[in-house]
């Protein structure tokens, strides 16, 4: 059975759900056990003091009327006075202690959750960042459902005291009279009741409304990122951009606004139940006073009972409905934790060749990606021995990009084989296939860090100081633009922390070639990171790397036909299909697609 209905409050609860309870109390408890455990028992020792203070002004107020304490002689209140006392500063200690418990346990389940959605998020294909509605889930999981796991522990640590509470003072009332009991409780049922309604219409709201929030989200980037920063100014689009987005928040404050106004109002209703019901339980008590049926401390006792006990009921029940409330948040958080990888290691992954002998095969690959109906390759093969150097060459869109993620293993090829030494990649680990590859993307990064940090983010298996990393720097020529920063290797690069120096794009190129460099992989890709520099300089680049190149394979991707010369052989292609290949000469020879492309591309520099 997945599902129970609970009839008082017409709710199906879904038990998949209910067992994200205990995943998420999980979090918290191993995200600090000792801190968990103090912060609940001192939790249920401060909700006795609300019963033991009232008690002992019973037995003072009774004392002092009854004339048991006459003639200025305080020796029989002296006690009650002294545990009074006591008891307000166990209060106060125990209360300054637990706010500092709850501050450490709460930084401590936070930065739990940072590590687990950081560890989520490297780990899911690359495939999921094709997907609106993975991003829509990510964002729920990092908006509105990262700090649920700590407000479950804080909600079942108030449910525990709240219950406690009602324990001790709810039975004193039971003890008077059942009739002020049966009034605590039943007003409660139908404020509850709006409650719960209430917290199923905005979490169908927040379900509506992720992906216009992810927009307001994009807007606000755009007008505070660096990457957006320069054409922001130049294109004066500051104020279009905030138009945008305050727009959008104003759409979602307004319907905000109808739904929370409704739910005041249905509050509001119910709440006057309960004012009724307070009044008339303390008139009721008044009159037993009057009567002479109970004593002055009784009409405190019960009074101050009944009132703290309808807090303590409605906070109990509260409690239960913010259950419910974080359950559906919970939903949200684990429907992100609960991605699983396709692209996995096998269960007995084989060893990567090292060296590899007869290189790397594309046997007749066909790729589309998730959710395209448009083939992205079709039946392409070719071949990278040990030692030579390719180029994949074509125009924008063809797949020289989609080719060389398939032969990372970003993604798996929906028919077809990528072999190496004639083994499917498949069967290798990933982690293992993947540090046999250097790849330098067009978009690669620029990571805000220290120089040194920069290059050995290529290869962090390997000591800090590693001289290997300086003698990336030198192969990339990276070396010449490090050594006129102030603090050489040690200097900031990028302008976003203090002491940072920003580089040209050709220089954060030689950059992110050292970083592959130090690699020291057995296939080096370079996928148009050089687009933005013109094609002399281009070439300069291919032909250093060429020379650089130690009996590594490489593929070398671009889309100018210049820079490519140097290539052992040349893959063209042409709409996700490989439509010739060879060399050069033999292609220009062959006055097919290639040739035509070069000349195009040659009558432009003359």
């Amino acid at each position: 059975m997945d599902r129970i209905q609970i009839p008082l409050l017409s709710k199906t609860i879904d038990l998949r759900r209910v067992s994200y309870f205990g995943r998420a109390l999980a979090i918290v408890w191993n995200s600090g056990r000792i801190w968990t455990f103090a912060l609940w028992t001192i939790s249920i020792s401060q909700s006795v003091l609300p019963f033991l203070r009232l008690y002992i002004m019973k037995l003072l107020l009774d004392s002092i009327t009854t004339g048991a304490a006459t003639d200025g002689d305080f020796q029989p209140v002296l006690p009650l006075i002294v545990a009074m006392g006591s008891i307000n500063l166990f209060g106060a200690l125990i209360s300054s202690f637990s706010r500092l418990v709850s501050e450490l346990q709460g930084q401590r389940v936070s930065d739990r959750m940072f590590e687990i959605l950081h560890g989520k998020a490297a780990e899911v294909d690359l495939s999921h960042y094709e997907s609106a509605e993975y991003y829509d889930i990510m964002s729920r999981a990092q908006s509105e459902a990262r700090g649920v796991p700590l407000q479950l522990s804080n909600r079942i640590k108030n449910f525990i005291s709240d219950l406690v509470r009602l324990a001790t003072l709810g039975g004193a009332l039971l003890v008077f009279d059942w009739r002020l009991f049966l009034l605590l409780v039943v007003p409660i049922v139908p404020r509850i009741g709006i409650r719960f309604y209430f917290i199923d219409e905005i979490q169908k709201w927040v379900l509506r409304r992720t992906a216009t929030q992810r927009q307001a989200s994009y807007y606000n980037s755009l007008l505070t990122s660096d990457n957006h920063a320069k054409e922001l100014r130049l294109f004066g689009l500051g104020e279009l951009f905030q138009k945008r987005f305050y727009k959008i928040r104003r759409k979602l404050l307004d319907e905000k606004f109808q739904l929370l106004k409704r739910r005041t109002k249905a509050d509001f209703s119910t709440t006057l139940l309960s004012v009724v019901a307070m009044w008339g339980a303390y008139a009721f008590i008044a009159i037993e006073a009057v009567a002479g049926a109970i004593s002055v401390g009784d009409l405190v006792l019960y009074n101050q009972s009944f009132r703290k006990a309808y807090d303590s009921i409605w906070s109990l029940l509260k409690g239960i409905a913010g259950l419910y409330e974080d359950m559906r948040y919970l939903e949200y958080l684990f429907e992100f934790l609960d991605f699983e990888p396709e692209i996995v290691d096998p269960p007995d992954p084989k060893p990567v060749p090292k060296p590899m002998e007869t290189g790397l095969e594309f046997r007749n690959v066909d790729f589309s990606y998730p959710g395209s109906a448009r083939q992205a390759l079709t039946d392409v093969s070719l071949t990278l021995q040990p030692g030579e150097v390719i180029a994949l060459v074509g125009e924008n869109g063809s797949g020289k990009t989609t080719l060389t993620k398939l032969l990372c293993r970003l993604y798996d090829p929906t028919s077809g084989q990528i072999l190496l030494d004639g083994m499917d990649l498949r069967d290798f680990g990933v982690r293992d296939l993947r540090s046999q590859i250097s790849v330098i993307f067009q978009d690669y990064a620029k990571y805000q860090m220290t120089a040194r940090e920069n290059i050995w983010l290529g290869n962090i298996t390997r000591d800090f100081k590693d001289p290997a990393i300086e003698n990336a720097a030198r192969r990339s020529g990276a070396d010449e633009v490090i050594g006129t920063l102030p603090e050489g290797f040690e200097n900031m690069l990028g302008k976003r922390f203090e002491g940072g120096e920003e580089l040209s794009i050709g220089q954060w190129q030689k950059v992110a070639i050292a970083r592959a460099f130090l690699r020291q992989s057995q296939i080096v890709v370079l996928d148009e990171p050089t687009s933005a520099l013109d094609p002399k300089a281009e070439y300069e680049v291919f032909r250093k790397f060429r020379e650089l190149l130690e009996d590594q394979a490489a593929v070398l991707v671009t889309h100018r036909l210049s820079t490519v010369k140097m290539a052992d052989c040349i893959y063209v292609l042409e709409d996700g299909r490989i439509a010739e290949f060879g060399p050069h000469d033999a292609l220009i020879a062959r006055d097919g697609l290639y040739a035509h492309l070069f000349e195009t591309q040659a009558q432009n520099y003359r």
